[in-house]
């Protein structure tokens, strides 16, 4: 069985001291215009001394109609440039690989925010959205690979294109709205091109060693599980990946859709070429981490782990019986792990059974 503790090497760019990934956990600690916070710096920065292989940004926005929520990191423009070179280079000094997750809302981006209209690859009847032109389809493109050029110039070792959740790029996956006839819509290789058209762009306009991922869902937001598997296929044979990563939400889990076995046994089987797999979701002791490599993926994201310590990584790879502990946690023991009362108070209202009261 693969240790936790190998390095993990990929087609471009630097290896991977371990199998060890953060997750790219939303904290709502940026400053209102996406740069970066000291408490943001803070919190990533020390998940990368804790031990994490590889350490992610949370979900960045790549362009200013595409935030989604208060708080959240920019990866628009060059006003966020001076944060997020301190962030790269505090993550590699502390021992990490650098990645930013490259995200736009559409949709489900927050107009009381950016002040401009939603626009979405289709429009929902009744509502204010607007229903993106072809135009509009190559700029977004355009700025995915801004920003990950950007981060680039920032000093990260690579880039996430956030495909999965049902976000911009998942919108276009969904059968059940996008019926567009422009090549974007329609059959499963029209819903899927925008996925590629990204990923292609990102490649032309950054340099060979410059690793790209890619996250999906395995299933949901008007995908269904065979879809899912088969953009994971496309995706891995594409060679435009240096990995793949497949939120799951809970690694152990079913199909919520049927009754299709364990999720991440659709995923695992697939032919990679080179391309390396890994998965997230409620991964949260040695024995979590050892069963998702037993099941043959390359190197598993870790979330609440790491909130509940930030040395989470280090103490898996030092102790085969490591169990973090089980929550409700005090809020003073989540600030002593670098999470700021903000990060706190989200989490607080999203999970409310994680922060102990009183």
């Amino acid at each position: 069985m693969t240790s936790p503790a190998e390095a993990l090497t990929f087609p471009r760019g630097p290896s991977w001291d371990n199998r060890l990934a953060l997750a790219p956990l939303t904290n709502t600690q940026s400053h209102p215009d996406g740069s970066l916070s000291d408490d943001e710096y803070e919190w990533l920065v020390a998940r990368a001394r804790g031990g994490f292989g590889m350490a992610r940004t949370c979900a960045a926005f790549i362009s200013p109609s595409g935030q989604a929520w208060a708080g959240q990191l920019g990866v628009a423009g060059d006003r966020h440039l001076p944060g997020l070179r301190r962030l790269a280079d505090g993550l590699s000094a502390a021992g990490a690989r650098s990645v930013v997750q490259l995200h736009h809302g559409g949709i489900r981006a927050d107009p009381a925010l950016t002040g401009l209209p939603l626009v979405g690859p289709w429009v929902k009847p009744g509502s204010a959205m607007t229903a993106m032109s072809t135009d509009d389809i190559t700029r977004a493109v355009a700025d995915f690979a801004s920003a990950a050029r950007l981060a680039e110039q920032a000093g990260f070792d690579g880039v996430e294109v956030h495909g999965a959740h049902g976000y911009l790029l998942g919108q276009f996956l969904d059968a059940r709205r996008n019926h567009r006839d422009d090549g974007y819509g329609g059959s499963f290789e029209n819903r899927m091109r925008v996925y590629v058209e990204v990923l292609e762009e990102i490649r032309r306009v950054t340099v060979p060693e410059f690793q790209v991922g890619l996250r999906i869902s395995p299933e949901g937001y008007g995908v269904t599980l065979d879809e899912g598997r088969e953009l994971a296929r496309l995706m891995l044979a594409s060679g435009l990946l240096d990995y793949l990563d497949v939120s799951l939400w809970d690694v152990f889990a079913g199909s919520r859709f049927g009754d299709h076995g364990l999720l991440i046994d659709h995923f695992v089987d697939l032919p990679r070429h080179g391309t390396r797999l890994g998965v997230a979701g409620k991964v949260l002791s040695r024995a979590d981490v050892d069963w998702c490599l037993d099941r043959s993926v390359d190197f598993v994201g870790v979330g609440f782990g790491g909130v509940l310590h930030h040395d989470f990584a280090r103490k898996v790879l030092q102790d085969n019986d490591f169990v973090p502990l089980s929550p409700p946690v005090a809020a003073d023991h989540l600030r002593g792990e670098f999470l700021s009362p903000v990060f706190v108070d989200y989490i607080d209202q999203n999970w409310p059974d994680f922060v102990a009261k009183g």
